[in-house]
Protein backbone atom coordinates (compact mmCIF):
# COMPACT_ATOMS: atom_id res chain seq x y z
CA UNK A 1 0.00 0.00 0.00
CA UNK A 2 1.54 3.48 -0.93
CA UNK A 3 1.99 5.79 1.90
CA UNK A 4 1.05 9.78 1.00
CA UNK A 5 3.39 12.14 1.95
CA UNK A 6 1.62 14.53 4.64
CA UNK A 7 2.50 18.10 6.13
CA UNK A 8 3.67 17.98 9.76
CA UNK A 9 3.96 20.93 11.67
CA UNK A 10 5.92 22.34 14.66
CA UNK A 11 4.49 25.39 16.06
CA UNK A 12 7.41 27.69 18.21
CA UNK A 13 7.50 30.23 20.86
CA UNK A 14 7.93 33.68 20.51
CA UNK A 15 9.11 35.72 17.19
CA UNK A 16 12.91 35.96 15.77
CA UNK A 17 13.32 38.19 13.25
CA UNK A 18 13.24 36.79 9.83
CA UNK A 19 17.01 37.65 9.21
CA UNK A 20 18.48 36.25 12.42
CA UNK A 21 16.88 32.61 11.48
CA UNK A 22 18.16 32.54 8.04
CA UNK A 23 21.86 33.60 8.92
CA UNK A 24 21.38 31.03 12.21
CA UNK A 25 20.28 28.09 10.09
CA UNK A 26 20.69 28.68 6.57
CA UNK A 27 23.70 31.16 5.99
CA UNK A 28 26.18 28.24 5.68
CA UNK A 29 24.12 25.74 3.43
CA UNK A 30 25.26 25.15 -0.45
CA UNK A 31 21.28 25.91 -1.45
CA UNK A 32 19.12 27.87 0.32
CA UNK A 33 15.71 30.09 -0.25
CA UNK A 34 14.33 33.10 1.88
CA UNK A 35 10.96 34.31 0.36
CA UNK A 36 11.04 37.44 2.31
CA UNK A 37 7.71 39.49 3.11
CA UNK A 38 10.24 42.52 4.02
CA UNK A 39 12.10 44.18 6.59
CA UNK A 40 9.37 45.15 8.99
CA UNK A 41 6.50 43.40 7.23
CA UNK A 42 3.34 43.20 9.21
CA UNK A 43 1.41 41.36 6.68
CA UNK A 44 2.23 38.70 4.78
CA UNK A 45 4.29 35.50 4.91
CA UNK A 46 8.23 34.59 5.02
CA UNK A 47 9.23 31.13 4.06
CA UNK A 48 13.41 30.33 4.67
CA UNK A 49 14.76 26.46 4.14
CA UNK A 50 17.52 24.76 2.68
CA UNK A 51 17.44 22.08 0.19
CA UNK A 52 19.42 19.08 -0.99
CA UNK A 53 17.45 18.64 -4.45
CA UNK A 54 18.03 21.12 -7.22
CA UNK A 55 16.74 21.13 -10.99
CA UNK A 56 18.52 23.22 -13.16
CA UNK A 57 17.96 24.23 -16.96
CA UNK A 58 19.87 26.15 -19.36
CA UNK A 59 18.98 27.51 -23.04
CA UNK A 60 20.51 26.75 -25.90
CA UNK A 61 20.69 29.93 -28.92
CA UNK A 62 19.51 27.63 -31.45
CA UNK A 63 16.23 26.34 -31.72
CA UNK A 64 17.40 22.85 -32.91
CA UNK A 65 18.97 22.32 -29.89
CA UNK A 66 17.15 19.89 -27.48
CA UNK A 67 16.22 21.34 -24.14
CA UNK A 68 16.94 19.51 -20.94
CA UNK A 69 16.58 19.80 -17.04
CA UNK A 70 19.83 18.60 -15.06
CA UNK A 71 19.12 17.21 -11.84
CA UNK A 72 21.25 17.30 -8.53
CA UNK A 73 21.44 15.15 -5.33
CA UNK A 74 23.64 16.10 -2.81
CA UNK A 75 26.38 13.74 -1.81
CA UNK A 76 27.13 12.48 1.93
CA UNK A 77 30.19 15.64 1.70
CA UNK A 78 27.29 18.02 1.05
CA UNK A 79 27.98 18.79 -2.40
CA UNK A 80 25.44 18.17 -5.28
CA UNK A 81 25.96 15.75 -7.87
CA UNK A 82 24.45 15.37 -11.45
CA UNK A 83 21.95 12.40 -11.04
CA UNK A 84 19.71 12.54 -14.22
CA UNK A 85 19.14 14.70 -17.16
CA UNK A 86 15.46 14.99 -18.04
CA UNK A 87 14.49 16.10 -21.66
CA UNK A 88 12.34 18.87 -21.94
CA UNK A 89 11.91 22.42 -20.48
CA UNK A 90 11.83 23.52 -16.83
CA UNK A 91 7.89 23.79 -16.60
CA UNK A 92 7.52 20.73 -18.87
CA UNK A 93 9.80 19.14 -15.46
CA UNK A 94 8.13 20.86 -12.98
CA UNK A 95 4.86 20.00 -14.17
CA UNK A 96 5.83 16.00 -14.73
CA UNK A 97 7.25 16.41 -11.15
CA UNK A 98 4.55 17.83 -9.44
CA UNK A 99 1.77 15.53 -11.32
CA UNK A 100 4.08 12.37 -10.02
CA UNK A 101 3.94 13.58 -6.86
CA UNK A 102 0.73 12.65 -3.97
CA UNK A 103 -1.18 16.26 -3.64
CA UNK A 104 -0.67 17.79 -0.05
CA UNK A 105 -4.28 19.30 1.69
CA UNK A 106 -3.05 22.00 2.94
CA UNK A 107 -5.31 24.58 5.46
CA UNK A 108 -5.26 27.49 3.60
CA UNK A 109 -7.54 28.51 1.43
CA UNK A 110 -5.14 31.43 -0.17
CA UNK A 111 -1.79 30.77 -1.76
CA UNK A 112 0.95 29.54 0.84
CA UNK A 113 3.80 27.08 0.63
CA UNK A 114 2.62 24.12 1.75
CA UNK A 115 6.17 22.66 0.43
CA UNK A 116 7.80 21.62 -3.14
CA UNK A 117 9.98 23.68 -5.60
CA UNK A 118 11.56 26.92 -4.96
CA UNK A 119 13.48 29.11 -7.30
CA UNK A 120 13.59 31.01 -10.52
CA UNK A 121 12.91 31.51 -14.53
CA UNK A 122 15.11 33.89 -16.19
CA UNK A 123 13.67 35.78 -18.73
CA UNK A 124 15.35 33.55 -21.86
CA UNK A 125 13.89 30.59 -20.43
CA UNK A 126 10.17 32.18 -21.30
CA UNK A 127 11.50 33.44 -24.55
CA UNK A 128 12.66 30.63 -25.98
CA UNK A 129 9.87 28.52 -25.15
CA UNK A 130 7.98 30.48 -27.52
CA UNK A 131 10.43 30.25 -30.23
CA UNK A 132 11.89 33.27 -30.04
CA UNK A 133 15.10 34.32 -30.41
CA UNK A 134 17.44 34.91 -27.28
CA UNK A 135 21.01 36.41 -26.99
CA UNK A 136 23.61 34.43 -24.92
CA UNK A 137 25.78 35.59 -22.61
CA UNK A 138 29.83 35.24 -23.69
CA UNK A 139 30.81 33.61 -20.09
CA UNK A 140 29.12 31.67 -17.72
CA UNK A 141 26.53 33.58 -16.19
CA UNK A 142 24.52 30.74 -14.32
CA UNK A 143 21.30 28.49 -15.24
CA UNK A 144 18.51 30.06 -17.21
CA UNK A 145 16.38 28.37 -14.96
CA UNK A 146 17.11 26.60 -11.32
CA UNK A 147 14.77 25.34 -8.57
CA UNK A 148 15.36 23.73 -4.96
CA UNK A 149 12.84 21.03 -3.78
CA UNK A 150 12.16 21.87 -0.22
CA UNK A 151 10.94 19.29 2.19
CA UNK A 152 11.12 21.35 5.98
CA UNK A 153 10.85 25.24 6.26
CA UNK A 154 10.56 27.77 8.59
CA UNK A 155 7.56 29.37 8.08
CA UNK A 156 6.67 33.17 9.67
CA UNK A 157 3.16 34.95 9.84
CA UNK A 158 3.68 38.37 9.58
CA UNK A 159 -0.20 38.66 10.50
CA UNK A 160 -0.69 37.00 13.53
CA UNK A 161 3.22 37.53 14.24
CA UNK A 162 3.66 33.39 14.76
CA UNK A 163 6.12 30.68 13.45
CA UNK A 164 6.36 27.29 12.57
CA UNK A 165 7.94 24.28 11.28
CA UNK A 166 6.74 22.59 8.45
CA UNK A 167 8.03 19.22 7.52
CA UNK A 168 6.73 16.64 4.70
CA UNK A 169 6.87 13.27 6.62
CA UNK A 170 5.17 9.49 5.23
CA UNK A 171 3.21 8.39 8.40
CA UNK A 172 2.91 9.01 11.67
CA UNK A 173 5.51 5.97 12.72
CA UNK A 174 7.72 6.11 10.13
CA UNK A 175 11.81 7.00 10.40
CA UNK A 176 11.26 10.21 8.76
CA UNK A 177 8.82 11.02 11.12
CA UNK A 178 11.25 10.46 13.83
CA UNK A 179 14.01 12.65 11.98
CA UNK A 180 11.59 15.07 11.99
CA UNK A 181 10.70 15.87 15.52
CA UNK A 182 14.97 15.69 15.79
CA UNK A 183 15.14 18.39 13.30
CA UNK A 184 12.37 20.64 14.99
CA UNK A 185 13.91 20.12 18.52
CA UNK A 186 17.74 21.43 17.15
CA UNK A 187 15.69 24.37 15.05
CA UNK A 188 14.25 25.55 18.19
CA UNK A 189 17.52 25.05 20.18
CA UNK A 190 18.90 27.01 17.51
CA UNK A 191 16.60 29.96 17.37
CA UNK A 192 16.70 30.32 21.51
CA UNK A 193 19.94 32.25 20.81
CA UNK A 194 19.61 32.97 17.16
CA UNK A 195 18.83 36.93 18.00
CA UNK A 196 21.50 39.74 17.04
CA UNK A 197 23.39 36.73 14.29
CA UNK A 198 22.58 38.89 11.25
CA UNK A 199 23.69 42.25 12.44
CA UNK A 200 27.09 40.58 13.41
CA UNK A 201 27.06 38.38 10.19
CA UNK A 202 26.27 41.83 8.24
CA UNK A 203 29.09 43.53 10.61
CA UNK A 204 31.68 41.03 9.76
CA UNK A 205 30.71 40.85 6.33
CA UNK A 206 30.63 44.58 5.44
CA UNK A 207 32.62 45.97 2.60
CA UNK A 208 36.15 47.63 3.45
CA UNK A 209 35.55 50.37 1.28
CA UNK A 210 34.27 54.31 1.43
CA UNK A 211 31.42 55.80 -0.58
CA UNK A 212 34.18 57.72 -2.71
CA UNK A 213 36.23 53.84 -3.26
CA UNK A 214 33.53 52.06 -4.60
CA UNK A 215 33.94 49.27 -7.48
CA UNK A 216 32.40 50.70 -10.88
CA UNK A 217 29.42 48.96 -12.44
CA UNK A 218 28.98 49.36 -16.18
CA UNK A 219 26.22 49.30 -18.24
CA UNK A 220 25.86 47.62 -21.38
CA UNK A 221 24.10 50.77 -22.76
CA UNK A 222 25.70 54.18 -22.01
CA UNK A 223 23.12 56.99 -22.12
CA UNK A 224 23.36 58.15 -25.36
CA UNK A 225 23.17 54.90 -27.12
CA UNK A 226 20.01 53.91 -24.32
CA UNK A 227 18.15 57.35 -26.10
CA UNK A 228 19.05 56.09 -29.32
CA UNK A 229 17.55 52.57 -28.31
CA UNK A 230 14.32 54.48 -26.56
CA UNK A 231 13.81 56.01 -29.59
CA UNK A 232 13.98 53.10 -31.99
CA UNK A 233 11.50 51.86 -29.82
CA UNK A 234 8.83 54.69 -30.55
CA UNK A 235 9.68 54.14 -34.30
CA UNK A 236 8.75 50.61 -34.06
CA UNK A 237 5.11 52.06 -32.36
CA UNK A 238 4.80 54.53 -34.90
CA UNK A 239 4.97 51.69 -37.63
CA UNK A 240 2.64 49.74 -35.72
CA UNK A 241 4.80 47.00 -34.96
CA UNK A 242 4.52 47.22 -31.31
CA UNK A 243 2.21 49.54 -28.59
CA UNK A 244 4.58 49.11 -25.83
CA UNK A 245 8.02 48.07 -25.50
CA UNK A 246 9.87 47.34 -21.75
CA UNK A 247 13.25 48.57 -22.76
CA UNK A 248 15.98 46.85 -20.22
CA UNK A 249 19.73 47.68 -19.33
CA UNK A 250 22.32 46.11 -17.28
CA UNK A 251 25.16 47.35 -14.78
CA UNK A 252 27.53 44.64 -14.43
CA UNK A 253 30.81 44.83 -12.44
CA UNK A 254 33.62 41.95 -11.80
CA UNK A 255 33.96 42.03 -7.91
CA UNK A 256 33.18 39.58 -5.31
CA UNK A 257 30.10 40.38 -3.01
CA UNK A 258 29.01 38.19 -0.28
CA UNK A 259 25.54 37.58 -1.22
CA UNK A 260 23.76 37.37 1.80
CA UNK A 261 25.22 40.38 3.40
CA UNK A 262 24.29 42.08 0.79
CA UNK A 263 20.29 41.28 0.58
CA UNK A 264 20.56 42.24 4.38
CA UNK A 265 21.34 45.32 3.19
CA UNK A 266 18.58 45.66 0.34
CA UNK A 267 15.64 44.66 1.98
CA UNK A 268 16.86 47.11 4.97
CA UNK A 269 17.06 50.11 2.76
CA UNK A 270 13.70 48.76 0.04
CA UNK A 271 11.65 46.54 1.69
CA UNK A 272 9.48 44.93 -0.26
CA UNK A 273 6.60 42.29 -0.18
CA UNK A 274 8.04 39.84 -2.40
CA UNK A 275 11.37 40.05 -1.90
CA UNK A 276 14.15 36.69 -1.52
CA UNK A 277 17.31 35.52 -1.75
CA UNK A 278 17.65 32.50 -3.32
CA UNK A 279 21.43 30.22 -3.38
CA UNK A 280 21.06 27.93 -6.46
CA UNK A 281 23.70 26.00 -8.37
CA UNK A 282 26.75 28.52 -7.81
CA UNK A 283 23.82 31.94 -8.27
CA UNK A 284 22.80 34.00 -5.69
CA UNK A 285 19.39 36.27 -6.72
CA UNK A 286 18.83 39.14 -4.21
CA UNK A 287 15.46 40.79 -4.54
CA UNK A 288 13.53 43.58 -3.17
CA UNK A 289 10.78 43.08 -6.25
CA UNK A 290 7.26 45.06 -5.13
CA UNK A 291 5.54 42.78 -7.91
CA UNK A 292 3.39 39.83 -7.63
CA UNK A 293 4.04 37.84 -11.01
CA UNK A 294 1.74 34.92 -10.39
CA UNK A 295 0.00 33.32 -7.94
CA UNK A 296 -2.58 30.54 -7.59
CA UNK A 297 -4.32 29.24 -4.85
CA UNK A 298 -4.61 25.32 -4.40
CA UNK A 299 -8.62 25.64 -5.34
CA UNK A 300 -7.04 27.53 -8.93
CA UNK A 301 -7.73 31.53 -8.27
CA UNK A 302 -5.30 32.82 -9.98
CA UNK A 303 -4.12 36.26 -9.72
CA UNK A 304 -1.71 39.11 -11.63
CA UNK A 305 -0.83 42.35 -10.35
CA UNK A 306 1.09 43.95 -13.21
CA UNK A 307 3.20 47.58 -12.36
CA UNK A 308 3.39 50.30 -14.93
CA UNK A 309 4.03 53.63 -14.07
CA UNK A 310 6.82 55.21 -12.39
CA UNK A 311 7.62 58.58 -10.28
CA UNK A 312 10.40 58.75 -7.96
CA UNK A 313 10.11 59.46 -3.99
CA UNK A 314 9.87 63.20 -3.21
CA UNK A 315 12.91 64.45 -0.75
CA UNK A 316 9.90 66.82 1.27
CA UNK A 317 6.21 65.97 1.97
CA UNK A 318 4.83 68.39 -0.25
CA UNK A 319 6.93 67.14 -3.39
CA UNK A 320 6.55 63.24 -2.50
CA UNK A 321 2.51 64.19 -2.86
CA UNK A 322 3.39 66.43 -5.78
CA UNK A 323 4.85 63.41 -7.46
CA UNK A 324 2.65 60.90 -6.25
CA UNK A 325 -0.25 62.86 -8.03
CA UNK A 326 1.57 63.51 -10.88
CA UNK A 327 1.70 59.88 -11.84
CA UNK A 328 -2.23 58.96 -11.25
CA UNK A 329 -2.92 62.00 -13.87
CA UNK A 330 -0.44 60.61 -16.07
CA UNK A 331 -2.07 59.75 -19.98
CA UNK A 332 0.97 57.97 -20.68
CA UNK A 333 1.83 56.17 -17.25
CA UNK A 334 -2.21 55.22 -17.19
CA UNK A 335 -2.22 54.16 -20.94
CA UNK A 336 1.26 51.77 -20.21
CA UNK A 337 -0.37 50.20 -17.19
CA UNK A 338 -4.14 49.41 -19.45
CA UNK A 339 -1.93 48.32 -22.29
CA UNK A 340 -0.77 45.72 -19.58
CA UNK A 341 -3.76 44.80 -17.84
CA UNK A 342 -5.44 43.95 -21.27
CA UNK A 343 -2.22 41.60 -22.39
CA UNK A 344 -2.53 39.92 -18.94
CA UNK A 345 -6.36 39.07 -19.40
CA UNK A 346 -6.05 38.32 -22.66
CA UNK A 347 -3.14 35.63 -21.33
CA UNK A 348 -5.47 34.33 -18.65
CA UNK A 349 -8.37 34.62 -20.31
CA UNK A 350 -5.82 31.03 -22.72
CA UNK A 351 -6.08 28.86 -19.05
CA UNK A 352 -9.52 30.13 -17.10
CA UNK A 353 -13.04 29.60 -17.03
CA UNK A 354 -14.83 32.04 -19.65
CA UNK A 355 -16.15 34.82 -17.64
CA UNK A 356 -14.07 34.61 -14.62
CA UNK A 357 -11.35 36.95 -16.07
CA UNK A 358 -11.72 40.39 -14.79
CA UNK A 359 -10.03 43.88 -12.87
CA UNK A 360 -10.25 44.00 -9.20
CA UNK A 361 -8.17 46.69 -9.03
CA UNK A 362 -6.88 49.36 -11.83
CA UNK A 363 -4.18 51.81 -11.47
CA UNK A 364 -3.98 51.72 -7.57
CA UNK A 365 -1.17 54.05 -6.37
CA UNK A 366 2.01 51.84 -4.17
CA UNK A 367 4.41 53.54 -2.53
CA UNK A 368 8.01 52.32 -1.88
CA UNK A 369 11.32 53.94 -0.25
CA UNK A 370 12.77 54.97 -3.83
CA UNK A 371 9.91 55.29 -6.04
CA UNK A 372 5.59 55.56 -6.26
CA UNK A 373 4.12 52.83 -8.75
CA UNK A 374 0.82 52.26 -10.56
CA UNK A 375 -0.76 48.62 -9.82
CA UNK A 376 -3.54 46.87 -11.40
CA UNK A 377 -5.15 43.41 -10.23
CA UNK A 378 -6.43 40.94 -12.92
CA UNK A 379 -8.04 37.64 -11.46
CA UNK A 380 -9.62 34.81 -13.09
CA UNK A 381 -10.71 30.73 -12.51
CA UNK A 382 -8.47 28.15 -13.73
CA UNK A 383 -10.08 25.65 -15.96
CA UNK A 384 -10.04 22.36 -14.05
CA UNK A 385 -7.59 20.24 -15.70
CA UNK A 386 -5.00 22.86 -15.36
CA UNK A 387 -2.68 23.82 -12.44
CA UNK A 388 -0.12 26.31 -11.43
CA UNK A 389 2.50 25.50 -14.13
CA UNK A 390 -0.12 26.13 -17.03
CA UNK A 391 -0.96 29.22 -15.58
CA UNK A 392 2.66 30.25 -15.98
CA UNK A 393 2.99 29.16 -19.01
CA UNK A 394 0.64 30.91 -20.19
CA UNK A 395 1.50 34.38 -19.02
CA UNK A 396 5.51 33.85 -19.06
CA UNK A 397 7.07 36.41 -19.19
CA UNK A 398 5.15 38.67 -17.89
CA UNK A 399 3.85 41.43 -20.09
CA UNK A 400 5.12 44.00 -17.84
CA UNK A 401 8.43 42.81 -18.55
CA UNK A 402 7.92 42.19 -22.34
CA UNK A 403 5.23 45.02 -24.07
CA UNK A 404 2.78 44.78 -26.17
CA UNK A 405 1.67 42.78 -28.22
CA UNK A 406 3.86 40.31 -26.28
CA UNK A 407 5.82 38.30 -29.53
CA UNK A 408 6.01 41.44 -31.59
CA UNK A 409 7.17 43.39 -28.89
CA UNK A 410 10.17 40.10 -27.61
CA UNK A 411 11.35 39.73 -31.46
CA UNK A 412 12.03 43.83 -31.16
CA UNK A 413 13.98 43.86 -28.27
CA UNK A 414 16.26 40.94 -28.77
CA UNK A 415 17.51 42.82 -32.02
CA UNK A 416 17.55 45.98 -29.71
CA UNK A 417 18.79 44.97 -26.32
CA UNK A 418 22.39 43.46 -27.64
CA UNK A 419 22.80 40.68 -24.68
CA UNK A 420 20.74 38.36 -22.48
CA UNK A 421 18.46 39.47 -19.48
CA UNK A 422 19.27 36.55 -17.57
CA UNK A 423 17.29 35.94 -14.40
CA UNK A 424 16.25 39.74 -14.17
CA UNK A 425 13.07 40.27 -15.62
CA UNK A 426 11.70 36.37 -15.26
CA UNK A 427 10.39 35.23 -12.05
CA UNK A 428 10.96 33.83 -8.99
CA UNK A 429 8.82 32.06 -6.23
CA UNK A 430 7.51 28.37 -5.77
CA UNK A 431 4.95 25.72 -6.73
CA UNK A 432 3.58 24.16 -3.88
CA UNK A 433 2.72 20.68 -3.61
CA UNK A 434 -0.69 21.34 -3.01
CA UNK A 435 -1.48 23.24 -6.22
CA UNK A 436 -0.29 26.35 -4.88
CA UNK A 437 2.13 28.83 -6.43
CA UNK A 438 3.26 32.55 -5.95
CA UNK A 439 5.61 34.33 -8.19
CA UNK A 440 7.48 37.50 -8.37
CA UNK A 441 8.80 39.56 -11.23
CA UNK A 442 12.79 39.32 -10.93
CA UNK A 443 12.58 43.55 -10.70
CA UNK A 444 14.74 45.56 -8.01
CA UNK A 445 16.93 42.87 -8.00
CA UNK A 446 20.37 42.01 -7.60
CA UNK A 447 22.39 38.73 -9.39
CA UNK A 448 26.08 37.89 -8.15
CA UNK A 449 28.06 34.72 -8.82
CA UNK A 450 32.05 34.31 -7.86
CA UNK A 451 33.29 37.47 -9.44
CA UNK A 452 30.48 39.17 -10.72
CA UNK A 453 27.29 41.16 -9.83
CA UNK A 454 24.91 42.31 -12.31
CA UNK A 455 21.97 44.87 -11.92
CA UNK A 456 18.95 45.33 -14.53
CA UNK A 457 16.97 48.33 -15.41
CA UNK A 458 14.41 49.50 -17.35
CA UNK A 459 10.81 50.32 -18.40
CA UNK A 460 8.14 50.13 -20.82
CA UNK A 461 8.35 52.67 -23.64
CA UNK A 462 5.14 54.40 -25.62
CA UNK A 463 5.07 57.02 -27.92
CA UNK A 464 4.15 59.65 -25.43
CA UNK A 465 7.48 58.95 -23.64
CA UNK A 466 10.33 61.41 -22.91
CA UNK A 467 13.01 59.87 -24.03
CA UNK A 468 15.18 61.86 -21.07
CA UNK A 469 12.61 60.71 -18.79
CA UNK A 470 12.94 56.97 -19.40
CA UNK A 471 16.51 57.55 -18.93
CA UNK A 472 16.18 58.90 -15.62
CA UNK A 473 13.61 56.32 -14.26
CA UNK A 474 16.20 53.66 -14.98
CA UNK A 475 18.79 55.48 -12.84
CA UNK A 476 16.41 56.21 -10.00
CA UNK A 477 15.10 52.26 -10.38
CA UNK A 478 18.93 50.86 -9.75
CA UNK A 479 20.17 53.21 -7.34
CA UNK A 480 19.35 51.62 -4.60
CA UNK A 481 20.78 48.10 -5.88
CA UNK A 482 23.87 49.63 -6.51
CA UNK A 483 24.33 51.30 -3.23
CA UNK A 484 23.31 48.08 -1.72
CA UNK A 485 26.27 46.37 -3.59
CA UNK A 486 28.68 49.07 -2.90
CA UNK A 487 29.18 50.07 -6.33
CA UNK A 488 29.62 53.30 -8.55
CA UNK A 489 28.17 53.09 -12.47
CA UNK A 490 30.00 54.05 -15.24
CA UNK A 491 27.50 55.68 -17.93
CA UNK A 492 24.69 55.21 -15.43
CA UNK A 493 21.04 55.81 -17.18
CA UNK A 494 20.97 59.59 -15.95
CA UNK A 495 23.17 60.82 -17.73
CA UNK A 496 26.26 62.02 -14.68
CA UNK A 497 29.13 60.26 -13.41
CA UNK A 498 27.63 58.56 -10.87
CA UNK A 499 24.77 57.38 -8.76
Amino acid sequence: MQVVPRLRRFSLEGWVDPADVFVTLFADERTAVWLDAGHGASSGRTYLASSTLVATARVSATAEAQANVRVFGSSPDGSLTEEDVVPGTMLEFLRADLDGRARIENESPHPSFALGWVGWLGYESGASALAIPVARPKGDAGPDAAMAFVDRAVVMDHDSGTMELIALVDDDTSASDRETTDWAMDVRHRLSSATGSASRYAEIHADAFSADERPAAVWRHGPAQYLDLIRSCQESIRQGDAYQLCLTNEATARVERDALALHLRLRTSSPAHHGGFLRISGTSLISSSPERFLSVSASGRVQTQPIKGTRPRGTTLVRDLELRAELEASDKERAENVMIVDLMRNDLARVCRVGSVAVSHLLAVESYPQVHQLVSTVEGDLLPDLGAVDAVAACFPAGSMTGAPKLSAMRILNRLENGPRGVYSGCFGYFGLDGAADLAMVIRSVVVRSGSVSIGAGGGITALSDPDEELQEVAVKAAALLAAAGLTVVGNGSGTPNV
